[in-house]
């Protein structure tokens, strides 16, 4: 099998009910959709997705296109590692991390794609799969336009939906404001109702420990990105002064960032991003990394792909997504829940493909 053409599709998604964090708006939406074709008629397809820089994805397909493509052309897609260590030379020089990173995540999931739908295989059993299904929270708790009553809804409606874990942004506002989310929730869904808490690098050192004890006492279950991602020694003095679990990734890039924070100390949990972490070959690396540390794994962000590779993992143990009545609107694969966890779908490859319709309505011509 030879790989015989590249296309990249920019889609673009009016948001109409924009969310926030500590730190940001997320009021973009769109997806850079990647199609790897080869001669054997098996198409390997990836998203890769944006939620506030408008320019992303043509970004990327810039990238793709004029850089990676004519590296591509002829290829084996079996020789996915090889592939990947090609594209990491091709962009060394203005640094392989950013969207460059994001570019080779594109072409690593297509890849994997293509290598399961050739042997008619879900790429959790092509990769071994380690268990059926990957338990799942819900990422409703953001700040709403809508404020208590919205944040509170949406957290009921994931409830209703058969999640038993949410997951609440904290970190904008005071600490009191904080504690009053957290116990609204509570409230609402019951103590045996899991609650995590992310404040997306909002804090210093010192202020990241004062509100964690707070969090403590309230009893959540891990307390996320509590620093700036390169505030490395910060976050190690942190994790040691804390009981709470200290859960980190989303920003760190590759296999080589990773291994610099375990061995650092700086995480209970890592969560690699699919996109920066480079796609299901670093991702595995990741995995087999933290897990001979002692490290649990969590994915941010949802999708098949995602439920596919968390499957395969010896210590994953929670999947990030939001409603999967949104997730399912795009994908021809529809997930499912089953006792608050995901199981992987039985489609063959990562399960990315696009509907045809969705493309159609919100296809961005360049």
């Amino acid at each position: 099998m030879k790989i015989c053409g590249i296309e990249t599709i920019v889609l673009q998604k009016k948001v109409e009910n924009p969310v926030s964090d500590s730190l940001h708006t997320y009021n973009v939406g769109g997806h850079l959709l990647t199609r790897i074709m080869t001669d054997e008629g098996i198409c390997g397809s990836s998203l890769i997705n944006f939620g506030r820089i408008a320019s992303g994805m043509q970004t990327l397909k810039l990238i793709i296109d004029r850089e990676f493509a004519p590296l591509l052309m002829g290829r084996d897609p079996d020789f996915i590692r090889q592939i990947r260590n090609e594209l990491f030379v091709a962009t060394e020089y203005y640094g392989t991390v950013g969207a460059a990173n994001f570019a080779i995540a594109a072409i690593d999931n297509a890849l994997w794609d293509i290598k399961g739908k050739a042997a008619g295989l879900p790429v959790a059993r092509l990769l071994g799969a380690r268990r059926r299904a990957i338990p799942a929270y819900a990422m409703v708790g953001w700040y709403y336009e809508g404020g208590e009553k919205e944040f509170v809804r949406q957290c009921t409606d994931a409830a209703e939906e058969g999640f038993t874990a949410v997951k609440l942004k904290v970190g904008r506002d005071s600490l009191q404001e904080d504690i009053a989310r957290i116990k609204a929730i509570r409230a609402a869904l019951g103590e045996d109702f899991r609650i995590m808490v992310d404040a997306n690098c909002a804090f210093d050192e010192s202020e990241a420990l004062r509100r964690g004890r707070a969090y403590e006492q309230l009893g959540v279950f891990w307390f996320e990105e509590p620093l700036q991602p390169y505030l490395r020694d910060s976050h190690a003095r942190l994790r040691e002064k804390l009981r709470v679990p200290i859960a980190i990734g989303e920003n760190y890039y590759t296999r080589h960032q990773f291994y610099d924070i375990i061995k650092a100390g700086c995480a209970d949990i890592v969560q690699p991003d699919n996109r920066r972490a480079g796609g299901v070959t670093e991702w595995m690396d990741i995995a087999a990394i933290s897990e001979a540390a002692g490290l649990k794994l969590a994915s941010h962000g949802g999708g098949p792909g995602n439920v596919n590779a968390l499957c395969a993992m010896e210590n994953a143990i929670y999947l990030e997504t939001g409603s999967l009545k949104h997730e399912n609107a795009m994908l021809k694969t529809q997930l499912k829940m089953e006792n608050g966890a995901i199981p992987f779908p039985e489609t063959p490859g990562m399960g990315t493909e696009v509907q045809e319709d969705y493309i159609r309505h919100y296809r961005v011509e360049l």
